[in-house]
């Protein structure tokens, strides 16, 4: 078994910055890609950045410039730094990593229980 745990999110002024934090645990043998993802009410979830496991960065138009994705691998920990939040930056930010787990050979995609982010004034 595998648990993704997110921690971070909350409420922030327009302007402001948030960090999350995605910390994977379990029988993990490998992590590859680990991402972030964000569902705001009435709209479908969407990728906001992902990393592979060389450290490939890859963001969401909508991002570019201001959020980094990051990881820790001897900690199996994803960050989103978060800066210069809008208001349409309000979601359900999800937690995302390929893991394969001890004993299985192959990959399987785990989720976070999702933490929310609220941009407003």
């Amino acid at each position: 078994q595998v648990q993704l745990v997110e921690s971070g999110g909350g409420l922030v002024q327009p302007g402001g910055s948030l960090r999350l934090s995605c910390a994977a645990s379990g029988s993990i043998f490998s992590i590859n890609a680990m991402g972030w993802y964000r569902q705001a009410p009435g709209k479908q979830r969407e990728l906001v950045a992902a990393i592979t496991s060389g450290g490939s960065t890859n963001y969401a138009d909508s991002v570019k410039g201001r959020f980094t994705i990051s990881r820790d691998n001897a900690k199996n920990t994803v960050y989103l730094q978060m800066n210069s939040l809008k208001p349409e930056d309000t979601a359900v930010y999800y937690c995302n990593a390929s893991v394969e787990g001890l004993g299985t050979g192959n990959p399987y995609d785990y989720w976070g229980q999702g933490t929310q982010v609220t941009v407003s004034s």
